[in-house]
Parts: C-alpha cells; structure tokens; sequence
C-alpha cells in the first residue's frame, strides 16, 4: 500500500524541547523506598510497602540482594524522597527508621558542626512508632510539597 509519513527521533525530540525551555529535565519524585535488612521478614516490609500504598502513597520494596549503601544508593537513583529502614533493633522496639533523602542531599551542602548542620541532621533521620509510619512519610512529603 502506498503510503506517506514522517519519523522525529524521540531523543532528538526531547533535546530540542530541553533546549528551547520547553521541557523540565528535573525528573520527578520517586516512590519512596522500604529497604529490606532481614530476608526473613520480607512480608514484615511487604505490609509496610501495603501500609503507604492504601494511604496513596507511591512507594516500593527494595527487592535486590546487596546491602544498605546499595540500597541506599538505589534511593538515591530511583529520586526517593525519604527511605523507610528496619532493622532488628528498631523492630524489637516496635519502631521504624524514616530517612528524609531530601534534607539528607541539603545536609551534604552544609558545614559539619555548624547549629544549622546539626539542626538539619535532626530532621534528616528520626525513629518513629511503627504505627506512626505513614503520618510520617505523609509530612515528609508534604513538607517538600510532593503529593
């Protein structure tokens, strides 16, 4: 069949709107990440992984086998905003590590010592309740105006 048409290479597409203004090239906030420390508890980290998702929360279950500087560093790539960690200390006191990545990439800017580091520090990394999971990460996000 006879036929005409054109072809625009996507990437070509995306550089041209990048460079005329038109196209935001800072990504978008990722889901936020529960890292798994005990392969035992999966369904432990799983239920926190339900737990934000009925609250419309975007988040996800690190599944890969390496260990928490990978998964960290997995957070970091995915553009998450704060991490949920819980190792066996936290979960004998009923509580969950949240680690805000946002305040953590603002502290890195910061010189070490100085009141505002340290103010900072406190806000970047706090043990909660474990029933207070979701309040947390839902301030978090709203704080850094994610919906």
């Amino acid at each position: 069949m006879p036929a005409t048409g054109f072809s625009i290479g996507v990437s070509r597409l995306a550089a041209a709107l990048q460079y005329l203004g038109k196209l935001d090239s800072k990504p978008g906030p990722g889901p936020v990440v529960v890292t798994v420390f005990d392969r035992e508890r999966i369904a432990d980290y799983q239920h926190m992984v339900k737990l934000l998702r009925d609250a419309g929360i975007r988040a996800e279950l690190y599944l890969g086998s390496s260990g928490f500087n990978a998964q960290m560093k997995y957070a970091d790539r995915r553009n998450a905003p704060c991490v949920v960690i819980q190792g066996s200390d936290e979960k004998a006191k009923g509580e969950v590590t949240i680690k805000d990545l946002i305040i953590g990439a603002e502290l890195a800017k910061l010189e070490k010592g100085r009141e505002e580091h340290l103010q900072k520090q406190a806000e970047a990394q706090r043990s909660v309740p474990e029933t207070e999971l979701v309040a947390v990460v839902r301030n978090i996000l709203v704080r850094h105006g994610i919906s």
